[in-house]
């Protein structure tokens, strides 16, 4: 018999073979070296992967199980109540960043995105955890848009409002 993860890892096994199956009929590169299914088949292939690893470990857990080799332990309730305010509130700024993506652009929505999450999920509590918070989005915008814009060549959105 086969638990949660083992349909969990199969259910993600055959829709990543089913995508990886349809990205065949992407169309060559004409211009660069790396086409448009490159990435899709990477991503895709690492989760067929990972799902083939998440089945063949709940396939011998369950087999521990009936060896009796592994004892059963009652699940405990650990660690802290959930947080569904925090988790509205993370929606809420996401959303409120890719409605600012069109209006000020990738690289200054990316910094607001940032800086504001970091502070809902922890409030720098002195002058040092302010400064590094900023630093930390300012860096993860420039990266990101570098990443991106430079290496991978794919356009960012330029803000209506800003121009960047």
């Amino acid at each position: 018999m086969i638990g949660r993860d083992g349909i969990a890892g199969l259910v993600c096994l055959a829709i990543s073979l089913w995508l990886l199956v349809l990205t065949i009929d992407l169309p060559p590169a004409t211009v660069v070296p790396i086409g448009p299914a490159f990435y899709p088949r990477v991503v895709l292939g690492l989760l067929a992967v990972l799902s083939t690893i998440l089945v063949a470990l709940d396939l011998r857990a369950r087999q521990q199980l009936r060896a009796g080799t592994v004892p059963v332990a009652a699940p405990s309730p650990t660690g802290p109540a959930p947080n569904y305010q925090l988790v509205l509130a993370t929606f809420v700024e996401f959303g409120l960043y890719i409605a600012l993506l069109p209006l000020v652009g990738f690289r200054i929505s990316t910094v607001l995105f940032v800086l504001a999450l970091q502070v809902t999920l922890e409030w720098p509590r002195d002058r040092t955890r302010w400064i590094l918070t900023i630093i930390v989005a300012l860096a993860t915008s420039a990266v990101c848009f570098f990443v991106f814009e430079d290496y991978l060549s794919v356009l960012l959105p330029r803000g209506s409002w800003s121009g960047m």
